[in-house]
């Protein structure tokens, strides 16, 4: 005990003099932040110095000489476009008095694509490419003024970053009044006419501009590819005739009422109102003939890659959570489609539907194995005057509580989106509550209860982990304790619903069952784990039990690995999710192993190691599990019955138990207890536990009863020598 308290001591002494080294909370993501890092003549040729950011536009004057010749912003200030990742593409660029980008770099991202065999190089390239963009003319344009330049396989971040540039120099020239452009008036806004409810047939609305329609056919889309001048696309033509349909695509603002009953019907549409939150609207996307407006890409990362709305100098992109299927139109006289799909437009992308838009479709055509070369196509939408109101007067500016009310929206939305994956996690603690509170009658067949915990673990493994990456990290509680000391609000929290839900049900677990309750059964990575071992263990790979003394001297280094962490938190989050990467969930679960070479042979050398001993990254190395095990000393019940013969003599369960949580005196350590119940098992075993057997043995002779094995509280009267841990 003398031992295991001068770890502790020596452990609080060290957090205690990382938390005291902190003079000021460190301000992430911030222009500021990223300027030191920055050259001058990075941005600006000849450039010597940076000015202060100013209060009133997040901008910082770049000096040569004492002049200021350009101004330096960070995108994601102006525009919040995400990625793959779910967070900003962080980029720092200059502009000058004309409006003109004298140059871009990109500072910060998270995107998991460029960690898959995008080069980094490629993607900073890209980014510098922007430097000379005219800025004027982009907003004249409404941002197409310029050719994308698409990296195959990384067609959404390729957009993000061009979102971003592209609409935060615009915004950031007009706060400026930069090259000669001023703020957009914005007067009083036209109102959409939601009592108007008549329906009309399909001829009416196609006829009056409430359906817009753009056709392509094949020759046409083989003479656009043509006259790009790249010679590879005619050695891949589109099949078919000339006259072939390559692409019908039909628009509708479905979210308007008398369109959306008329092509919806009655139910349907009332079905879209249900599922649009305040402030939302709706498209309806018709397509057919050979190209799909869908595509495949939102299957792999959740985001329509070829189509995008784009109003003035917002661009929407569409993710797959804000999509939905039509079985088939109201119209009778209606053509037939192959795609019929509602996309919801969030409400807090400053959609204004009284107000013209264009969808804009990327046809793509692979040039190589795994290149491709992109179009673009434009489809204007403009709502005919008969569906608004007249004009109205103007409205109060939204304030801060409207921020508030958007982002309830959001995640409101989102937990809306995942109603099955919510649901399915539901009936998994619901399952695993039952079997820990009835778990002698869990375990009193020892072959089901073998398999179904297989079955449980590879549920948690293939469902919570590769499916729906919810799998937890010490990363949350560092975000969490940063959040508590910059001003703690639910949203950010509220965003992964999955990840959420687990964490509240971990902390009524704490006080039940300590941390096996998560680490023994829903932790994706301690799933493939123990998974893997058993199949290691079918192979007759040998098992490798380390000396009690070294095992007792090893498991302290995940509170080690943990409170470091923590500490480091406390100085940078940045640089403390850097070293987080001690946690192989990402490469292993979030990503599936496809990642950079060192992170892959990391995952698998701890993954090798527990072929040879269960858990071993469990035991040693898991800082979440050492985070876990400290609040979970204060548990309020010893659920795991154990015999006064336990350990002295019998050894049984201390020779079995998986991650060697049990004492060769008998007592379980709750703290590296993963809760598999494998001892509860053996406690009931008349093969294997002496005690059992004993009384077996007694009974045949004498003839009594069978012998009752406890459910809860103490062992009854006829199962003498029983103790509890």
């Amino acid at each position: 005990m003398s031992a295991k308290r001068a770890i502790f001591s020596w452990l609080s002494a060290v957090i205690f003099i990382l938390v005291s080294i902190v003079a000021a909370e460190v301000k992430a993501d911030s222009l500021a932040s990223f300027l030191p890092d920055i050259a001058p003549e990075e941005l600006v040729p000849g450039a010597d110095g940076f000015g202060q950011v100013r209060d009133d536009v997040k901008v910082a004057p770049i000096l040569k000489g004492g002049e200021t010749v350009a101004w330096a912003f960070l995108t994601s200030d102006f525009v919040g476009t995400t990625g793959y990742s779910g967070k900003p593409i962080h980029v720092v660029a200059a502009i000058d008095d004309d409006a003109v980008l004298t140059g871009v770099k990109l500072v910060k991202h998270s995107e998991p694509i460029v960690l898959i065999g995008i080069p980094e190089s490629k993607m900073v390239a890209l980014t510098e490419g922007y430097a000379g963009l005219d800025l004027k003319i982009e907003a004249a344009t409404g941002g197409e003024g310029h050719e994308l330049d698409i990296i195959s396989g990384a067609t959404v971040t390729v957009m993000v970053i061009d979102d971003s540039v592209v609409r935060a120099g615009i915004k950031v020239s007009r706060a400026l009044g930069l090259g000669g452009l001023s703020q957009v008036e914005t007067g009083p806004k036209r109102e959409i006419d939601m009592a108007r409810e008549g329906t009309e047939d399909w001829s009416t609305l196609s006829g009056d501009g409430s359906v817009r329609r753009m056709t392509l056919d094949v020759g046409q889309i083989n003479k656009a590819f043509e006259d790009t001048g790249d010679a590879r696309v005619l050695k891949r033509p589109e099949p078919g005739e000339p006259d072939d349909t390559y692409i019908d695509m039909h628009v509708a603002l479905a979210s308007v009422p008398s369109i959306g009953k008329s092509l919806l019907g009655e139910a349907e549409y009332k079905n879209l109102v249900e599922w649009l939150e305040p402030g939302e609207h709706a498209i309806l996307m018709l397509g057919r003939g050979i190209y799909s407006f869908k595509g495949s890409g939102y299957v792999r990362g959740g985001i329509f890659d070829r189509i995008q709305l784009i109003q003035g100098d917002n661009n929407v992109r569409f993710f797959d959570k804000q999509q939905r299927r039509l079985g088939e139109l109201a119209t009778d006289d209606s053509p037939s489609f192959v795609e019929l799909d509602l996309f919801k437009i969030p409400a807090d992308v400053e959609f204004d539907p009284a107000q013209p838009f264009r969808i804009q479709l990327l046809a793509q055509r692979a040039v190589g194995p795994i290149e491709k070369t992109f179009l673009t196509y434009d489809l204007g939408y403009k709502l005919p005057e008969q569906y608004l109101l007249p004009m109205a007067a103007p409205k109060v500016i939204e304030d801060a509580t409207s921020e508030a009310a958007a982002k309830s929206a959001l995640w409101k939305r989102i937990w809306k989106d995942k109603t099955f994956e919510i649901g399915v996690l539901g009936a998994m603690l619901l399952v695993l509550t039952g079997v820990f509170f009835f778990q002698f009658q869990a375990t009193a067949n020892a072959r089901v209860f073998y398999w179904f915990r297989i079955g449980y673990l590879t549920v948690t493994l293939f469902f919570l982990g590769w499916y729906a990456n919810a799998q937890l990290s010490v990363v949350n509680l560092m975000a969490l304790a940063g959040s508590l000391r910059s001003g703690f609000t639910w949203d950010a929290f509220l965003m992964d619903p999955l990840v959420f839900i687990q964490w509240f049900a971990i902390a009524a677990a704490l006080l039940f069952w300590g941390r096996g309750a998560y680490c023994g059964w829903l932790c994706p990575f301690g799933a493939l784990q123990e998974l893997l071992n058993k199949i290691a263990r079918a192979f007759k790979v040998p098992q490798i039990t380390l000396p009690w003394g070294l095992h007792e001297r090893l498991w302290p280094a995940k509170y080690m690995i943990f409170l470091g962490l923590f500490g480091l938190s406390m100085v940078s989050i940045p640089m403390a999710e850097t070293y987080a990467e001690v946690e192989p969930f990402k490469t292993a679960i979030i990503l599936k192993f496809v990642r950079e070479w060192p992170f892959v042979v990391f995952a698998v050398a701890l993954l090798v190691a527990g072929l040879f001993i269960e858990r071993f990254y469990c035991r040693y190395l898991c800082p979440l599990g050492g985070a876990l095990a400290i609040p979970a000393r204060i548990r309020m019940f010893d659920w795991l019955r154990r015999y006064k013969d336990c350990g002295s003599p019998c050894q049984t369960c201390a020779n079995e138990c998986p991650v060697q949580a049990i004492h060769p005196t008998g007592e379980i350590n709750p703290n590296e207890c993963v809760d598999c119940l494998h001892c509860q098992v053996l406690y009931q075993s008349d093969t294997k536990c002496p005690v059992v057997i004993r009384q077996i043995k007694r009974r045949a002779k004498t003839g009594t009863a069978d012998i009752k094995i406890p459910v809860q509280g103490k062992p009854p009267a006829n199962h003498p020598n029983a103790k509890t841990t």
